[in-house]
């Protein structure tokens, strides 16, 4: 069994010795969206003409391999930002602002008889957007993901929710100015709250696999005292714009349609022109016509 395996590894290296083959090599270190990549064709046979070796992407929407030459027009339309460089027999491949549309199956190819291409080499690109805020319990408070100040009456329960986008689920954490007061969680609770919940509270997203990926936003509540009016809060002004938004909406939708209807009865009331008059025509050489007994004193100017 021993000189089996012995001789089907001799067989092994013996084939790849004979036949040349591609590498794809690419980065070590997690790629981070904006960062510049490169990946650098590899073949075994060293002395290989390289000039016909070239770099192709998989898509999924075509589901296809296609070149990534300089002369392919659907490279120049999407791939701007990609570039084949070819120095002292190296083949190179940069990404100067890889994104995270760019990311999949990449490869080395050739049109040489003896070489086809490599394995494919999947790219995978980290990212994190921005934060944003909303409150749970409000419908509307969605819709005002650039909320930084929550204003509360006291005794009220606040919640608010922090969210991104990440290519990872990333974990959150919220903190607040001035203390050691910690939350592990994406969405801040505070019950009943009094004068001392007042101040700025902090989130945290960190994501799991690239450290250097880490976004933060404040938000600053005020607790206002139990006799404020209601719309001094964050949720009466939020009521407030939107019924003024709606008041406006109706207010023009009814000016549009009284306008309409006095148009259409102007229409109505003029009638129809009546062009059969009962009149009988008078012309120039008729017996009814009138002789002038005046002449015309006036000079013609």
């Amino acid at each position: 069994m021993k000189t089996l395996l012995f001789l089907a590894l001799l067989a092994f290296v013996h084939f790849q010795m004979d036949n040349a083959y591609l590498l794809l090599q690419g980065p070590a270190e997690p790629v981070v969206e904006g960062e510049l990549v490169t990946l650098e064709c590899v073949d075994s046979d060293a002395a290989a003409n390289m000039s016909q070796v070239y770099f192709e992407r998989y898509s999924k929407m075509m589901d296809r391999w296609y070149r990534l030459d300089l002369e392919m027009l659907y490279r120049r339309c999407f791939y701007y930002d990609v570039d084949v460089i070819r120095s002292e027999g190296r083949v190179l491949l940069t990404i100067s602002n890889i994104q995270s549309y760019t990311e999949g199956p990449y490869r080395c190819a050739s049109d040489s008889n003896s070489v086809n291409s490599s394995a494919a080499l999947s790219l995978t690109v980290h990212y994190m957007r921005d934060l944003s805020f909303y409150q749970p319990g409000s419908s509307f408070s969605r819709y005002f993901s650039s909320l930084q100040d929550l204003r509360v009456s006291e005794g009220d329960d606040v919640e608010v929710e922090c969210s991104t986008s990440a290519s990872e689920t990333p974990s959150y954490l919220w903190s607040k100015e001035g203390g050691v007061w910690v939350q592990l969680s994406k969405t801040l609770k505070l019950l009943k709250v009094t004068a001392l919940d007042s101040g700025n509270y902090t989130c945290t997203a960190k994501h799991p696999s690239v450290s250097s990926l880490l976004k933060t936003r404040t938000v600053s509540i005020v607790v206002l005292s139990a006799d404020a009016p209601w719309y001094e809060t964050t949720s009466g002004q939020i009521m407030l714009m939107t019924s003024a938004s709606g008041l406006a909406l109706l207010v023009a939708v009814l000016s549009m349609t009284v306008f309409l209807c006095r148009r259409a009865r102007q229409k109505k009331s003029k009638g129809p022109i009546d062009d059969h008059s009962k009149k009988k025509p008078i012309y120039t050489a008729s017996t009814d016509s009138l002789t002038s007994t005046t002449a015309d004193k006036q000079p013609l100017v």
